[in-house]
């Protein structure tokens, strides 16, 4: 069976289905509240899929059991659990590597200026009097980034096991809305400082997200706050938070950045406490859509919520995201004005959505392509797991498929959609589900082993006891990557008369890390799919497929995609008979599994 349709195929098959005469034309566009009549399991399913991640038979049943308004209050208006396990911090910090240099040519200058750096003294004489500075450098750099994948997997665990599903998901949207990554901000610290924020006011206040954020240390680092200041002011933020944070492109004009971010000037992080620097905050008049005054930050971020177009373009936002893609200009106008006249509250505007009938149109159900996060964490919670397993490696994972938390691409977070899905990364989600249910037993822990071939170079000539300087240049190759990462090691004499030596700082940063940072652990998905079945009571092969299709499709299959299912179970048990092969299902029934993993009717929610 081919398992690498294109998403065509499967948004072709989707366009032929007919809907179900409930789910008549009037509903698209309704806001009108779905009623108890209308309450079906399958629009349960639907809800936990979009509200959360999806989930097992039992936790659709108790929705539906609830009705459409208490199990959408269930959802948004919960009581956060104190059961969820805290991060469990490595011990990797301390303050000496306050304020971090902005790069290794930064931290060799204040060194050579100070005589110190990082809280590592230059060395009075010998060679390489400042190796072990750099070498504190890259040790930071690489324990911040393990730390974040470590933060990562917390964040995936609590995906998987909050019961109160909808706080991750909010939590997902705004950091993708308001996107920061670890490769630039580099501290682990920041970012999950920001995660814990979005995890308190994600179902709150839009205005307290947007000042806060504003505030954020992470935020503050990744739009360069640190070079924002009077008389030389920076526009990234006053750009960000206007074109993708609140308003959106052409709402605004060029003059409107420039003056806004006046208003910013002075503000950063130490540590990570907000801080305001009078001396450098441009306290002149500035004129920002349309009002004049002394505007600091905070009131720009007023004058913004201020403009009509704010509360539309992030309720419309909110709905692509929860709902579908595709929304009037109405639609639009009339989210908009309710979140507006709520004063930026986004319970009221999610109930409704989650309540509307059109949330429950044929448009809306089974037509979004989950996202790589999104996917990893809905086969866990429909496989009835309570973990992460450490294999496969969830942020690999992800990334692979095109998402890694804590490392958007860019400020504008990441493409939804369709844009996540080509025939090459449908085969790599076939993969992992694989993974998944065959585990990869010679798995190499990649926070434990660098990838870096440069770094595992020189590991091994340390480990041999080999001097790096005796090393030569391999023949023919003279390359740096701007890092110094790429160079070959230098000759003897050439290398007498370094200061440090970049590649051995590289991998002496590893190893100082590995050291401090706490190992993700490696377990595998507790599987049994077997026992799953012979809960069901099912029967037949026909009856296991039918049942493995309702669990994790949220749209039917063709029928005879069906029965080809079914022919491959029969196959590999020899028997229609599940009672016969009760011994030996459990393979059978994961080769099964894997195959209604890879359908593109899979990737839909």
């Amino acid at each position: 069976m081919s398992t690498t349709r294109s998403l065509s195929s499967a948004l072709a098959l989707l366009g032929a289905l007919a809907a179900p005469p409930c789910l008549a034309a009037p509903w698209v566009g309704d806001l009108t509240p779905i009623g108890d009549a209308d309450w079906t399991y399958d629009r349960a399913a639907h809800l936990l899929e979009r509200a959360g991640f999806g989930g097992t038979p039992e936790q659709i049943e108790r929705l539906r059991a609830m009705g459409p308004r208490a199990a959408v209050e269930n959802l948004v208006d919960f009581v956060p659990t104190a059961d969820l396990p805290p991060y469990d911090e490595s011990p990797v910090y301390d303050a000496s590597l306050e304020p971090f240099p902005a790069s290794r040519p930064a931290t060799t200058v204040l060194a050579k200026k100070t005589g110190e750096a990082l809280g590592v003294k230059v060395r009075p004489g010998g060679n390489r009097p400042m190796q072990a500075i750099v070498n504190r450098f890259f040790y930071w750099l690489r324990a911040s980034s393990l730390e974040t994948n470590r933060l990562a997997y917390w964040w995936s665990q609590r995906m998987v096991a909050n019961p109160n599903p909808l706080q991750e998901k909010m939590a997902l949207f705004w950091h993708g809305h308001f996107a920061t990554s670890e490769e630039k901000v580099r501290d682990y610290r920041k970012m999950r400082v920001q995660l814990d924020f979005f995890e308190r006011e994600g179902l709150g206040n839009f205005g307290t997200l947007a000042l806060g954020v504003a505030r954020d240390p992470a935020m503050l680092a990744f739009l360069d706050a640190g070079v924002n200041v009077k008389g030389a002011p920076n526009e990234n933020f006053a750009r960000e938070i206007m074109e993708l944070f609140t308003m959106g492109v052409g709402n605004y004009s060029e003059k409107d950045i420039r003056e806004a971010a006046r208003a910013f000037t002075g503000w950063n992080s130490e540590n990570l406490v907000f801080h305001e620097d009078p001396t450098r905050h441009d306290a002149a008049p500035k004129t920002v859509l349309g009002r004049t005054g002394n505007f600091d930050g905070d009131e720009v971020v007023d004058i913004i919520l201020a403009q009509p177009v704010t509360a539309e373009y992030i309720a419309s936002k909110t709905y692509r995201f929860f709902a579908r893609e595709e929304l009037t200009p109405e639609l639009r106008t009339q989210l908009g004005a309710m979140l507006r006249e709520s004063g930026y509250e986004m319970k009221p505007l999610l109930r409704t959505i989650f309540l509307s009938r059109d949330f429950y149109s044929a448009p809306s159900m089974g037509t979004r392509v989950k996202g790589p996060v999104e996917l990893l964490v809905s086969t866990y919670r429909k496989l009835g797991q309570h973990e992460v397993p450490g294999v496969p490696d969830f942020n690999d994972a992800t990334s692979a498929l095109g998402q890694q938390l804590f490392r958007p691409p860019t400020v504008a977070g990441w493409a939804q959609g369709e844009g996540w899905i080509t025939p090459g990364l449908l085969l790599e989600r076939g993969n992992l589900a694989r993974q998944i249910l065959f585990p990869d037993i010679s798995y190499i822990p990649h926070d434990r082993y660098p990838r870096d071939p440069t770094v595992r170079i020189v590991g091994e000539k340390v480990a041999q006891g080999l001097d790096l300087t005796t090393a030569t240049k391999p023949e023919g190759k003279e390359s740096d990557d701007g890092t110094g990462m790429g160079m070959a090691m230098s000759n003897r004499m050439a290398d007498a008369e370094e200061e440090f030596n970049t590649r051995y700082a590289s991998y002496r940063g590893w190893q100082m890390a590995i050291e401090k940072v706490k190992p993700i652990a490696r377990t595998t998905a507790a599987v049994d799919l077997s026992a799953m079945i012979r809960s069901a009571g099912l029967a037949s092969t026909g009856d296991a497929v039918d049942y493995l299709l309702q669990r994790f499709l949220s749209v039917p299959i063709e029928p005879a995609r069906r029965n080809e299912l079914v022919g491959f179970l029969n196959n590999e048990l020899g028997t229609s008979s599940l009672a016969a092969s009760d011994s030996f299902m459990e393979e059978p029934l994961r080769l099964l599994l894997h195959l209604i993993l890879s359908l593109p009717e899979y990737q839909l929610g």
